[in-house]
């Protein structure tokens, strides 16, 4: 079943309207230190309406979509340094939720942070994305986290759902491969870039990540209403997927994002549980990702 049908579920609409998929709500900030004149500060604000533009009336996939049925999600720019006029150097904040059957709660399905955001923009710039083209550095980056925003989504309401929105990042890196902008390519230094993160999780090694995806929200989180017994059972039962994958690829980002997305969620669940309970769901989260021992060390509190 589509993620379209699953969300539907939740929300009462008398006709459908036309909406694109994402509602999100981009912001630009300067790291502390930066000194900046009104003029960026202007550019900044245009910027934002601009990537707002961009984000929230592209149309990304074929799947008709209600306004109540887009996915939330935030990214917020972060500018650290201007080396020239209307060339700008920082970080890319990405979040997305979920909405969760029968209630008003949303869960955190994305969150990542990207160093690699170099990107140029001048006044009165229509940023756009075209398919299968790469144009300039921003809308290519903006298009990617469109894209794997999407994919996160999908995944969680179906079975591998969103695999056709990780092949268009996957596309989308390629065509960056020659673009020299940091962040597109395998040999660049660490594991964190948005080459490796659409890279791993279309592995095969990585299919138990995305069932855990799937198994998490609708097995757990969409049944909590019901039975939050069985939904907390599905819950553990999901996250255990997950230890197949870190036998092969420890600490990898793609594992450790998803993760801290749950951890205060899942202290939140676990509250009313008996300490046996909680002590085995800390246990697991840090033979999954023990760099984070300490945090998850916080659900037994």
């Amino acid at each position: 079943m589509s993620r379209c049908f699953f969300v539907a579920l939740y929300c009462f609409v008398g006709f459908l309207i036309s909406a694109q998929e994402l509602n999100c709500k981009i912001s630009i900030i300067k790291e502390a230190s930066l000194e900046v004149n009104s003029t960026e500060l202007d550019i900044f604000k245009e910027l934002e309406l601009v990537l707002t533009d961009l984000m929230n009336n592209t149309q990304w996939t074929k799947d008709r979509f209600t306004a109540e049925e887009r996915i939330n999600c935030a990214i917020q720019l972060q500018i650290n340094k201007i080396p020239s006029s209307g060339t700008y150097v920082g970080a890319i904040q990405i979040q997305a939720t979920r909405p969760v059957f029968n209630s008003n709660y949303n869960t955190l399905l994305f969150n990542f942070r990207d160093e690699d955001l170099a990107f140029s923009y001048s006044r009165n710039t229509l940023v756009t994305y075209t398919p299968n083209q790469f144009r300039d550095n921003l809308s290519s980056i903006m298009a990617y986290y469109a894209y794997f925003i999407l994919g996160m989504d999908y995944d969680s309401f179906s079975s591998k759902g969103g695999s056709k929105y990780f092949n268009e990042c996957q596309q989308i890196v390629s065509n960056a491969q020659n673009s020299g902008f940091s962040g597109w390519k395998s040999s660049e230094q660490g594991k964190r870039n948005r080459f490796w993160l659409v890279d791993n999780i279309l592995q095969a090694a990585f299919e138990p990540l995305r069932d855990c995806n799937y198994a998490y929200h609708r097995n757990g989180m969409d049944q909590m209403y019901e039975d939050k017994v069985k939904g907390k059972k599905a819950l553990y039962d999901a996250l255990s997927k997950l230890n197949t994958v870190v036998q092969v690829r420890p600490n990898s980002p793609n594992v450790v994002n998803y993760l801290l997305c749950k951890r205060d969620e899942l202290k939140s669940i676990l509250s009313d549980s008996e300490v046996k309970e909680k002590t085995d769901f800390v246990t697991l989260l840090k033979r999954l990702d023990p760099s984070n021992s300490s945090k998850y060390q916080e659900i037994l509190q």
